[in-house]
C-alpha cells in the first residue's frame, strides 16, 4: 500500500514542482513541506558498482567532450555560457522546448545571436530546475584511463525530473550509467558538494553525512561515514574523502560556493575580512585539511585566497538582512576556457588578476551573476552550479607536480610526470624557456617505470624565471599537453638567491661561442677584468653532464678551444662557473 501512496505523492509533487518557475538552489518552503513524504524516483541505470579495476573519477580541469546545461531560468546567463563554450567542446542542452531554446540562442538578446548552432545539441527532456551540477552525472573511468561511464547519486531535492536527467544524458551519449539508488548502495548526494582531484581524493562538507544518517527524509537506508566512503570507493574509485564542517551562513552547504580545486594540489579558497560571515569557519576548515591531509603528491596543499564580495550596500551573508553568498570560486573549466562569476568592478579586477596568475594561457570569461535582470546569485548559485562536464572517451592523462621556486643554480631541474593512455605511451617531451623568450627548447622525456617519464631543465642563473610544459603522444597517435592550454599556458618557477651586482657582472663575461652551429672546433670567449678561477662545463639540452672543457684561471680576453667532432649532433649548453655565479650559452652541433 505504501508504494501506491508514495507514487501518488510523487505525482502530486511533480505537478506542483513543474508549475514552479525559477526554483532556487536551496529547498523552497513547499519542498520542505513534502520532503518527508517524497519518494525517490524509480531506479535508473545500473545499481551495482562498475565491474572495473582502478576506477578513477575525472578532475574538472581534464579534457572534456561535452558541457551540459538545463535550459530553464536565467537564459541570458546560459546563452553566454554556450557562446563561451561552443568553440571548446560540444554543448548539450536539456530543454522542455527545444525550438524556443534554439530561437533564443539565435535571437538578438543577451549579447546578440550566435553565429550558428555548430557543436550544440538540444535534447528534449523534462526538468524542474537549472542546477545541473547538483543532479547531473559524474565522469568515471575504468582502469584509470579506459572505459568511460557515468555515475549518479540520489539527488538531495524532491525534484524528480531533475533526478532523471543523468539517464537522458547517458542515453544521448550511449554511455553506461551507474547509480547509487538501491540498497545497499543508496546514497544521497549533490554535485555542488563534491570536488575530485582526479586521483582518488575528493572534498565535501559534512552535508554528505547528515543527509545519509538515520532520520534522513529520503527513502534510503541510513549509512555511517565508513559505509559512505566504501560505496563511493566502489562506484567512483575514491580512497580519500575529506569532509569539512558545514558553514553557518551558507544555506546549502555546498563546497563549490567557497572553494575550487585548480589542480591536484592547489585549493582556491574564499576569503572574508576578519570575523565576517563564514570566514572563521572556512579558515578553521582549511587548517583542518592542511593539518590532516596531503595532496596527491604527499605534500601540503597550496592554498590561494580569493575575496568573497559583499553587496553594493555593504551587506554580508551574516548581516540582517543578509547579503547574497557572492563567490568567485564557482567557476567551470571548459577545456582551454575558464568561466567564472563576476559581480562588480571593485572586486572583479582582483578576481581577474588572481585567475590570470593561477591559470596562465586560459581564456578567462567572467559572466555577471549579480545583474538586476539575471540575479542568479540570489538563488544561491552561479556558473559552476548550472553546468556539468562529460570527459572524453579517450583520455591521455598527464599528472605532474609543478616545480617550486629554488635556490639551486647549479644542478639541473628534474621534471617527472605520470603519463597514461589505454593504448600506451609512444613518446613524451618537455618544453622549457626563460621568461621573455618566444621559443621553447624541446627535450625528449625518458621512460622510468610504471607511468613515470622524466627529463631535466638545465640549471639557470639566479633571477631566472623558467616556464615549461609537458607533451605526450599515445600509441594510437593522440597527443595531449599539460597544462591543457600549452604552449600559451605553462608552469613556472624562479631561481632565487642573491642577485649578482654590477661589479660582479663585469668581473666575468661569457660571449656567444663560435662557430654556432659547429661541426669540429669551437671557441669559447670568456672575458674577465681580474684573475678568476673558472670551470667550463658542457651539458646536453636535457641537463645531463657531458664533459669538462676547462678548469683554471682566466684573466682578460680568453678564447677556450674545444673539439666537438666526437659528440652526437644536437643542442648543448656551455656553462662557466665561478665565484661570481654562472654564465651559459647554447651550442648546436651538426654533421
Amino acid at each position: 500500500m505504501k508504494n501506491f501512496i508514495g507514487l501518488a505523492l510523487l505525482l502530486s509533487a511533480h505537478v506542483a514542482i513543474a508549475q514552479t518557475e525559477d526554483l532556487p538552489r536551496y529547498l523552497t518552503d513547499h519542498e520542505r513541506s513534502i520532503l518527508n513524504d517524497y519518494v525517490v524516483p524509480v531506479a535508473k541505470g545500473i545499481e551495482t558498482p562498475p565491474p572495473f579495476e582502478n576506477l578513477r573519477t575525472m578532475a574538472e580541469w581534464e579534457e572534456i567532450q561535452a558541457l551540459t546545461i538545463t535550459w530553464r531560468s536565467y537564459p541570458s546567463i546560459l546563452k553566454q555560457i554556450v557562446k563561451a563554450s561552443q568553440a571548446e567542446t560540444k554543448v548539450i542542452i536539456f530543454s522542455e522546448n527545444p525550438s524556443d531554446t534554439e530561437s533564443y540562442l539565435l535571437g538578438p538578446n543577451a549579447g546578440g545571436p550566435l553565429e550558428n548552432l555548430d557543436n550544440i545539441e538540444i535534447v528534449d527532456a523534462e526538468s524542474n530546475s537549472i542546477w545541473i551540477r547538483d543532479y547531473g552525472a559524474n565522469t568515471v573511468y575504468g582502469n584509470r584511463v579506459d572505459t568511460l561511464m557515468l555515475v549518479d547519486w540520489i539527488y538531495n531535492r524532491p525534484r524528480p525530473d531533475d533526478d532523471m536527467i543523468p539517464e537522458a544524458l547517458a542515453e544521448h551519449l550511449e554511455l553506461d550509467l551507474y547509480s547509487t539508488t538501491s540498497p545497499p548502495y543508496d546514497i544521497v548526494n549533490t554535485g555542488g558538494n563534491f570536488m575530485s582531484n582526479g586521483q582518488g581524493q575528493a572534498f565535501a562538507s559534512e552535508l554528505i553525512l547528515e543527509e545519509n544518517e538515520a532520520g534522513s527524509p529520503f527513502s534510503i537506508e541510513p549509512k555511517t561515514e565508513e559505509e559512505i566512503d566504501e560505496i563511493l570507493g566502489d562506484f567512483m574509485g575514491l580512497n580519500t574523502y575529506i569532509k569539512m564542517t558545514a558553514l553557518p551562513y551558507d544555506i546549502i552547504n555546498h563546497i563549490d560556493m567557497h572553494m575550487k580545486l585548480l589542480d591536484e594540489e592547489t585549493l582556491l579558497v574564499g576569503w572574508y575580512p576578519e570575523g565576517i560571515a563564514d570566514g572563521p569557519q572556512i579558515n578553521a576548515n582549511i587548517d583542518y585539511v592542511i593539518n590532516n591531509f596531503n595532496s596527491y603528491f604527499d605534500t601540503p596543499f597550496d592554498v590561494v585566497r580569493i575575496p568573497m564580495p559583499n553587496s553594493a550596500s555593504g551587506l554580508w551573508p551574516d548581516d540582517n538582512p543578509a547579503g547574497y553568498y557572492r563567490t568567485y570560486t564557482n567557476g567551470v573549466f571548459v577545456n582551454n576556457t575558464f568561466i567564472y562569476p563576476s559581480y562588480r568592478e571593485e572586486y572583479d579586477t582582483t578576481a581577474a588578476r588572481i585567475y590570470s596568475e593561477l591559470l596562465p594561457g586560459y581564456n578567462l570569461v567572467p559572466i555577471d551573476c549579480d545583474d538586476s535582470g539575471a540575479n542568479i546569485i540570489s538563488a544561491a548559485g552561479a556558473i559552476h552550479c548550472i553546468t556539468h562536464s562529460v570527459g572524453v572517451n579517450d583520455p591521455l592523462l598527464i599528472v605532474h607536480q609543478p616545480l617550486d621556486d629554488t635556490e639551486d643554480d647549479v644542478n639541473p631541474y628534474n621534471v617527472v610526470a605520470e603519463i597514461d593512455h589505454r593504448s600506451g605511451i609512444e613518446s613524451a617531451r618537455l618544453f622549457w624557456r626563460l621568461e621573455g623568450s618566444d621559443e621553447y627548447a624541446e627535450v625528449n622525456m625518458e621512460y622510468q617505470s610504471e607511468s613515470d617519464w622524466s627529463a631535466a631543465i638545465p640549471a639557470q642563473e639566479v633571477g631566472s624565471v623558467v616556464e615549461y610544459y609537458v607533451e605526450a603522444t599515445a600509441n594510437n597517435g593522440k597527443t595531449q599537453d599539460r597544462p591543457i592550454v600549452a604552449p600559451e599556458g605553462y608552469w613556472s618557477f624562479e631561481v632565487l638567491g642573491e642577485v649578482v651586482g654590477i661589479d660582479q657582472i663585469s668581473a666575468l663575461k661569457l660571449s656567444p661561442v663560435y662557430p654556432n652551429p659547429a661541426q669540429n672546433l669551437v671557441s669559447i670567449p670568456v672575458q674577465s677584468d681580474r684573475n678568476v678561477e673558472v670551470d667550463i662545463l658542457l651539458y646536453d639540452i636535457a641537463g645531463r653532464f657531458v664533459d669538462q672543457l676547462y678548469s683554471g684561471m682566466v684573466s682578460g680576453d680568453n678564447r677556450i678551444s674545444y673539439f666537438v667532432d666526437h659528440l652526437e649532433p644536437g643542442a648543448y649548453v656551455i656553462v662557466v662557473e665561478s665565484e661570481f655565479g654562472k654564465r651559459s650559452e647554447k651550442l648546436t652541433i651538426t654533421r
